[in-house]
C-alpha cells in the first residue's frame, strides 16, 4: 500500500526554526504554569494520604459530602465527582505532617482517616444495622461473604460470594434484592432469605481506596524519574554505537526528552493527577518516538552512501519524504487505538490515554521537525568538511 503515487518533495526542514520556536514556547508555558500556576497534581502515588472512591445509592453533591466530612474535622479532604449521575465520587484525605519515622504508623495513621471519612458518609441507619451486628453485603469482601454463606451452603459458598463479588464490580453496589435473582447471578430464595436475616444494602459502597505514607511517595517520585533517565541514558549509547556517531544518540535523546517535557506542559494545563499509570504512558511515548527516529535514521546511514555527493539536509529531507507512507499508516493505527481508549475506556484508563494521544502525535512531530535538525547541527559545529 502507498499513499503517494510518487515520493513527496516536500522540505520539511524548513520547518525547522519554527518547530524549535513552538516547542519551546509549550516547555516555557508548562514549566511557568508548573513553579507558578497551578501545577502538576501528585497523584496519590507520588502524594502522601488515602485516594478514596466511593458511590453511593441516592444521587448526592459535593457540598454535601463536605459538610458531613467537616463534622469529623476532615473538610480540607479533595472531592470530586466522577460519575455522571451524582452517585460516584472521588475523596482525597489531607496529607498528615507527622514526625514519626515508621512508615507503618505514617501508613496506619492514614488508614484511620479513611476509615473516618467513611464512617461520616454512612447513613445514620446504616451505623444503626451495623450496631446491631448486621454486615453491609456492600463492603463486605468476598472472604466475609464466603465464611457467612458457608454456615448454611457450605458446598456452594465460594461461588455465590464469587457471584455477589461479581454483581458489584459489575453494578458498583446492590441496590435491591431481586437483582441478584437475575441472569447471571440467579441467586435463589433460601440463598437471599438467609442474606436478609445476616446482612443488608447500605446506602453507600467503597469502589477502591489506596493508601501512600510520604517515604513511600518520596520514594516512587524518585524511581519514576530514575526509570525516565536511564531509559535514555540507555537509548543513548546504543544509537550513538548502532549508527557509529554520536550526533544521532544526542539527537534522539534531544527529541526523547522534549517530547517527555512538551507532553508534561500540556498535561499540566488540563488539572489531571501524575501517577503511575502515567509514568508508563511517558516510558511508552519515548519508546514509540524512538521507534520512528530510528527508522528515519537508517534511511539518512543508507542514502549518505548511495548519494556521497548531495548535502546532509537534501539526504535528511529525502529519507522523510521515502517513509512519509510508513509513518501515516503506523501514526493512524496507533492514534485510533489511543482515541478508542480516551473515548470508551473508562475513568480509570482516561488519564493514561489522554496522555499518549499527546505523545502520538508530539512523537512524530518531533521526529519530522526536531531529531534531523539536531544532527545537521551538530555536523556543521563540530565536524569539518572533507
Amino acid at each position: 500500500m502507498d499513499i503517494f503515487k510518487k515520493t513527496p518533495n516536500i522540505d520539511w526542514l524548513k520547518f525547522k526554526w519554527i518547530a524549535l520556536g513552538l516547542t519551546t514556547l509549550i516547555i516555557l508555558a508548562g514549566i511557568l504554569n508548573i513553579t507558578l500556576g497551578k501545577g502538576l497534581k501528585m497523584g496519590v502515588d507520588f502524594g502522601e494520604g488515602t485516594l478514596i472512591r466511593i458511590k453511593f445509592k441516592e444521587p448526592t453533591s459535593v457540598s454535601d459530602i463536605r459538610k458531613r466530612l467537616n463534622e469529623v474535622g476532615l473538610g480540607s479532604s479533595i472531592i470530586q465527582e466522577t460519575g455522571k449521575n451524582r452517585t460516584e465520587f472521588q475523596i482525597r484525605t489531607v496529607e498528615i505532617k507527622s514526625t514519626r519515622q515508621d512508615q507503618n504508623e505514617e501508613l496506619e495513621s492514614h488508614q484511620i482517616l479513611a476509615n473516618k471519612v467513611i464512617e461520616a458518609l454512612q447513613k445514620k441507619e446504616d451505623q444503626e444495622k451495623l450496631a446491631q451486628g448486621l454486615l453491609d453485603l456492600n463492603n463486605i469482601d468476598h472472604k466475609t461473604i464466603a465464611s457467612l454463606l458457608s454456615q448454611v451452603f457450605p458446598e456452594k459458598s465460594e461461588e455465590l460470594a464469587q457471584k455477589i463479588i461479581e454483581f458489584r464490580r459489575q453494578n458498583g453496589l446492590i441496590t435491591d434484592w431481586n437483582s441478584l435473582k437475575k441472569e447471571p447471578y440467579s441467586l435463589d430464595d433460601k440463598v437471599l432469605s438467609f442474606l436478609q436475616q445476616k446482612t443488608f444494602l447500605g446506602s453507600m459502597t467503597v469502589l477502591s481506596r489506596e493508601t501512600v505514607g510520604p517515604q513511600v511517595g518520596k520514594d516512587l517520585r524518585k524511581k519514576a524519574t530514575q526509570a525516565i533517565i536511564w531509559s535514555l541514558i540507555g537509548m543513548l549509547v546504543y544509537i550513538a554505537f548502532r549508527f557509529k556517531g554520536v550526533e544521532y544518540g544526542a539527537a534522539a535523546i534531544f527529541t526523547l526528552f522534549q517530547d517527555v517535557l512538551v507532553s508534561l506542559s500540556i498535561y499540566s494545563f488540563t488539572n489531571r493527577e501524575i501517577n503511575l499509570p502515567i509514568i508508563a504512558a511517558l516510558l511508552t511515548i519515548v519508546g514509540y518516538s524512538i521507534n520512528d527516529t530510528i527508522v528515519i535514521f537508517d534511511r539518512i546511514r543508507e542514502l549518505k552512501r548511495l548519494r556521497r555527493k548531495e548535502p546532509l539536509e537534501k539526504i535528511m529531507n529525502l529519507s522523510i519524504n521515502l517513509n512519509l507512507t510508513r509513518t501515516i499508516f503506523t501514526s493512524a493505527t496507533t492514534f485510533l487505538a489511543v482515541l478508542a481508549l480516551f473515548l470508551f475506556g473508562g475513568k480509570v484508563i482516561n488519564d493514561f490515554a489522554f496522555i499518549m494521544l499527546i505523545g502520538s502525535i508530539e512523537g512524530i512531530y518531533s521526529t519530522f521537525f526536531m531529531s534531523c535538525p539536531v544532527v545537521l547541527f551538530w555536523n556543521k559545529l563540530f565536524k569539518k568538511k572533507k
